[in-house]
């Protein structure tokens, strides 16, 4: 079957069957939609909807992935301009290491009347970046634009908090995992990380919510932001304009 993805892979841009959809984000406060998560998604001609766990690994391995993530950025800051609204997108490993993907993104969102600072790229907690010092150069220089930098997943592998230094991060998102688990090992590894955030003035967005029991939860423990089924799946882009009434 991988086989088979990579090959279909090959021909979903020019075939328009990549396209993003959006998932909402809810002020925990004002229980306002505050921003929205531009995700990636594959509708084959024949397989219907690909999961995005089952080809984006192939899109990274086989180094597809690139132009994917240009597709979504692109995406990303045209409804950032249309709709006025705080949006953010996934970058990989791979795109963070190319010189060249941080040039284009920074001459792009210099081109848009819309704030760059509405814009915030999310980065895997956990995943491996490799050349360190270069990635944090790029990013840097991207934040001098005004985007804002996400750790995202925190908590679905070995948790560590380095990366929202090391980065400069201006958000933290908490994965669904610490989210739905409510031993006390996993409470107090989520009230450290919103604790450590909070006092670095960075922000907090509880992913994963499907209950009010856990809105509740993650309220209480003081995330500032929430994203998940309780509020809204991810959604294409009209419907998701409908739904902001933009």
């Amino acid at each position: 079957m991988r086989s088979e993805i990579s090959r279909a892979l090959t021909h979903a841009l020019e075939r328009s069957e990549i396209t993003a959809w959006f998932q909402p984000q809810i002020d925990l406060v004002s229980n306002r939609v505050v921003a929205v998560e531009a995700l990636c998604r594959w509708n084959h001609a024949e397989w219907g909807l690909v999961g995005p766990n089952e080809f984006i690994p192939v899109a990274e391995e086989d180094g597809m992935i690139a132009e994917i993530g240009r597709f979504m950025a692109t995406q990303a800051i045209a409804v950032m301009a249309k709709w006025g609204i705080d949006v953010s997108v996934n970058v990989s490993p791979a795109q963070l290491q190319d010189s060249a993907f941080a040039t284009w993104l920074g001459q792009l969102v210099e081109r848009i009347s819309r704030p760059a600072r509405r814009l915030t790229l999310e980065i895997t907690e956990g995943r491996r970046i490799g050349n360190v010092s270069a990635v944090v150069a790029r990013l840097d220089g991207l934040r001098a634009l005004g985007l804002g930098i996400a750790i995202d997943d925190y908590g679905a592998g070995q948790a560590s908090l380095t990366q929202l230094k090391r980065l400069h991060a201006t958000e933290l998102k908490i994965d669904r995992a610490l989210v739905i688990d409510d031993s006390p090992s996993a409470e107090r590894t989520m009230g450290a990380a919103i604790a450590v955030a909070h006092e670095a003035g960075i922000r907090v967005v509880a992913e994963g919510i499907e209950t009010p029991q856990q809105l509740e939860k993650v309220k209480t423990m003081g995330c500032d932001r929430g994203q998940g089924y309780l509020f809204a799946r991810p959604m294409p882009r009209a419907q998701m304009a409908a739904l902001l009434a933009v």
